[in-house]
């Protein structure tokens, strides 16, 4: 197969992936054309990937230059720059998304987190003190989210803010998203006189101690330190400044709590869970619900919503609107889950009463088969794109409620079941798409 000119320096990922199509085409067609005809159409297929890329990065530097960013730093910012094909695997494998709640908060709420947390809270206690003071945060929140995010700085990625941000602004997924956060990159090199070959993070271009994306850095970032300079990526006091200045504007309410475990009735019905939900403390009192010790919750005009996360063999949680704060951060229940609970472990809190209920994580091809069958009989979940998020599993929560099942949306094996979806046919043919 020969190898197109190229205008621009194209190399890496990019390129092996462009050409990984290609031969995919070419082994496609060639037993019903011949060879000339399939290093036709590979040709082909090479030349459109270059020529996609290359409009959207001109594209994105056209944004860029709307927005007021000066064009030299938009050139040597964007010069060189590829797709990173890794990204996008990633962006399809999130794990808050594709893991099961017992894997997910296991392996993040561990014994490492705890004794680092307890030992950074006590480090750190004169500055977390003045920051709850000026910002209504608690300071085991604020490692909570420290320990989550990088392991206390030990992580804080090692990719290129400035290519991953071009590969998703240049994917169909999030596209609109990601140019807005590539263009606020920029400003932010432009405005902190940052280089861009040294910002590194993660794959989604989340940056620095308590990983910030661009937008965020560049509206709520503090100087903690008093150095006339904010730097996220080697400061831990801006960084947690930032980090507190950031919820509050969120809208943290300080002196209330994220959320706590719960106990429900034998008869408890699983179709009010949900974070579409919210009920007053009064209100679930009255539906039976209790502290895990079996004591009232209280009477009160405070809202909230019940999780079920693996569904009504695990634990339930009441979560408040600091929960939905923590949300706004990372907009993963999952995630919120595990911020709440390792903050109050952090604290002095025990276990959990309860433990996640074990279940297999499942794959892209099954939570798609789930979401277009749910789709397919009127319970709307939206795109199945194999993303477990909010709306499927109120899908899977209304459709069980009307099967008359316990509507707790666990997608577990009665739902793929009752939905007429093998799921051992489903492993095989994931296993057959990745194979191919």
């Amino acid at each position: 197969m020969r190898i197109l000119p190229l205008h621009t320096s194209l190399s890496g990922n990019f390129i092996n992936l462009i050409l990984i199509s290609s031969l995919l085409v070419t082994a496609f067609i060639s037993s019903n054309a011949n060879a000339a005809e399939a290093n036709a159409v590979a040709d082909n297929a090479v030349a459109d990937k270059v020529e996609e890329y290359s409009q959207c990065l001109n594209r994105l530097e056209q944004r860029a230059q709307s927005a007021g960013v000066d064009e030299q730093v938009i050139k040597r910012s964007l010069a060189g720059i590829v797709p990173d094909s890794n990204v996008i695997v990633y962006d399809r494998r999130q794990p808050e998304f594709s893991e099961s709640f017992a894997s997910y908060f296991n392996k993040r709420v561990n014994q490492w987190r705890l004794d680092k947390g307890r030992q950074m809270l006590k480090k750190y206690r004169p500055l977390l003190t003045k920051l709850q003071q000026k910002y209504g945060v608690p300071p085991h929140y604020l490692m909570s989210f420290w320990g989550l995010e990088t392991n206390f700085g030990r992580y804080r990625g090692k990719m290129s803010i400035i290519r991953s941000l071009v590969t998703l602004a240049c994917d169909h997924r999030r596209r609109e998203f990601f140019t807005i956060e590539l263009i606020q990159a920029l400003k932010l090199i432009e405005q902190e006189q940052l280089d861009s070959t040294k910002m590194v993070g993660s794959w989604a271009g989340a940056m620095g101690h308590t990983q910030f994306m661009p937008s965020a850095y560049l509206k709520y970032a503090v100087d903690g330190d008093n150095d006339n300079k904010i730097d996220l990526f080697n400061s831990i006091p801006d960084a947690l400044t930032s980090a507190a200045n950031f919820l509050q504007h969120l809208g943290w309410q300080a002196g209330y709590r994220w959320g706590r475990e719960v106990k429900l009735s034998e008869t408890f019905g699983y179709h009010q869970s949900g974070m579409d939900k919210f009920k007053t403390l009064t209100q679930w009192h009255k539906l039976g619900v209790t502290q895990t010790n079996g004591k009232a919750i209280g009477q009160a005009d405070i809202t909230a919503a019940l999780l079920v996360p693996s569904g009504h063999s695990g634990p339930a949680f009441l979560v408040y609107h600091n929960f939905s704060v923590i949300m706004r951060w990372n907009r993963s229940e999952y995630y919120a889950l595990a911020v709440g609970h390792l903050a109050d472990r952090i604290s002095g809190g025990g276990k959990l009463h309860r433990r996640p209920a074990p279940s297999p994580n499942l794959t892209l091809v099954q939570l798609t088969s789930l979401q277009n069958k749910l789709n397919t009989l009127g319970f709307d979940v939206g795109e199945a794109d194999g993303i477990f998020g909010p709306a499927t599993r109120k899908g899977i929560r209304d459709f069980q409620h009307a099967r008359k099942m316990i509507a707790d949306g666990f997608p577990g094996q009665p739902v793929f079941a009752a939905l007429g979806i093998d799921l051992k046919a489903s492993v095989k043919t994931n296993a057959d798409a990745v194979k191919n």
